[in-house]
């Protein structure tokens, strides 16, 4: 079961976006975009999908045919199928279920059924990293305080989307202004969290982690990824440590680099001990602590941090 995602961890939407305004020159070459953005956590506009798998799934149940939800919810949701009394519209993907709100235009079918099958793949993304079922609940609200009010949150400027409980909610003017490679990023790690939980963990590790499997598949450099991060690398500023809470706290001026050192060192983990050690250690750092986890697979903070100084230096100097 899914614990709820802490404060800190419903700024996990802004990660994603930092990175990929970076990836969006016509040429493809990874030359930053002009023009773009502002890269603090709101929007991508106009950058070119450069994945190029995740993009017109197939659709493996026959015909999607949106309907009005009148049964209990998918089973392990904990949640009424019918947020919305009445106004609810259901779309299923192939192992995903997309609930919209009918008051606003965003439950459209045909938007709702391009989401499915997004959350499909990321589901797909998720589930090879954690080796385990993934079935997505999204829900897509009308409007931006309708997502804060679902989520329990006070304020979700800047957000895309957030993890609550066994669901991902949009937030549906921020998530419409993503481009493709943007929504899937989004919701992988978004999905992450639900599926693999945050609770007693580091924000450091379950945001890394987060990321490294939303980025696993993505196709992005990671110069292009890291762009904050390898601007100030290339500067002479190599991290001292990895983040702690305080680095993550809303408004910092680095929230983007922050959010790249914390995937560079779980990506740093997965490429030197494997993926299925990153893993290991994620599910023994959520039972055990974080220390403890570390130093049963050999990776005391003090070696870890070394490693991962070296590996920042090596992918973005």
């Amino acid at each position: 079961m899914s614990a709820r995602v802490s404060r800190r961890a419903v700024l996990a939407g802004v990660a994603p976006l930092l990175a990929l305004a970076a990836a969006s020159s016509p040429d493809r070459t990874g030359a930053a975009l002009q023009n773009a953005p502002d890269r603090t956590g709101a929007a991508l506009h106009e950058a070119p999908d450069r994945t190029g798998a995740l993009q017109d799934a197939p659709d493996r149940t026959g015909a999607l045919q949106d309907a009005r939800v009148t049964t209990a919810g998918p089973s392990g949701t904990g949640m009424a199928a019918e947020p919305w009394p009445g106004e609810t519209r259901a779309v299923p993907g192939a192992r995903s279920l997309v609930l919209g709100h009918v008051r606003g235009h965003r439950a459209d079918p045909a938007l709702l059924r391009d989401l499915a099958h997004r959350a499909d793949a990321a589901a797909a993304r998720v589930s090879a990293v954690l080796r385990t079922p993934v079935r997505p609940l999204v829900l897509v609200p009308a409007t931006s305080a309708e997502a804060a009010r679902l989520a329990g949150v006070t304020d979700v400027e800047g957000l895309a989307a957030l993890a609550d409980g066994g669901r991902v909610i949009v937030v549906p003017e921020a998530f419409g202004r993503l481009t493709d490679v943007g929504r899937d990023v989004v919701l992988a790690h978004e999905l992450t969290h639900v599926a693999a939980g945050t609770g007693g963990l580091p924000p450091w590790l379950y945001e890394g982690f987060a990321d490294y499997v939303a980025y696993r598949d993505a196709g992005l450099a990671v110069p292009v990824a890291a762009a904050e991060l390898a601007a100030e690398v290339r500067a002479g500023r190599t991290p001292g440590r990895l983040p702690g809470a305080a680095d993550f706290a809303p408004g910092s001026s680095r929230l983007a680099a922050v959010y790249q050192e914390a995937w560079l060192a779980c990506r740093f983990v997965a490429e030197w001990r494997g993926e299925e050690t990153l893993v290991r250690l994620y599910r023994d750092a959520r039972t055990r602590g974080a220390a403890r986890a570390l130093a049963a697979a050999g990776l005391p903070i003090a070696r870890l941090t070394a490693g991962w100084r070296a590996y920042v230096r090596e992918k973005l100097a």
